[in-house]
């Protein structure tokens, strides 16, 4: 029967493995925080509209909200579909395709139908 052999890792190694794991977790907890933020941003710009408070007007509340929602879309792909390590660069050009075609199709079509 054939043996199996084992890497072990150096003293090194491992501190570096440690090291990079602990900046990975918080990183994802700083843009958990921060999305988490600006969730509750939107939330109380919407319920402040709704209540009537003077200065927020729907034409400044839902871009936005659409900005923020940009933002958070952005951020999820980086940070938690781990686009922001190495070798992941096949999978970000057909998402980034995809994204740029997923905006240049219907900005055509409404240029088209509206001009």
């Amino acid at each position: 029967m054939a043996e199996i052999q084992v890497y072990k890792r150096t003293p090194a190694e491992q501190k570096l493995a440690q090291r990079r794991a602990k900046k990975s977790m918080r990183d994802q907890v700083m843009m958990f925080s921060l999305m988490i933020f600006l969730t509750l941003v939107s939330f109380s710009m919407v319920v402040a509209f709704e209540a009537g408070v003077a200065g927020f007007s729907k034409f400044f509340i839902i871009p936005m909200v659409m900005l923020f929602a940009a933002v958070q879309v952005g951020l999820q792909l980086y940070y938690f579909m781990h686009m922001s390590e190495k070798g992941h660069g096949i999978p970000q050009m057909f998402m980034y395709t995809g994204a740029l075609l997923g905006f240049l199709i219907p900005l055509t079509f409404v240029t088209i139908v509206w001009w």
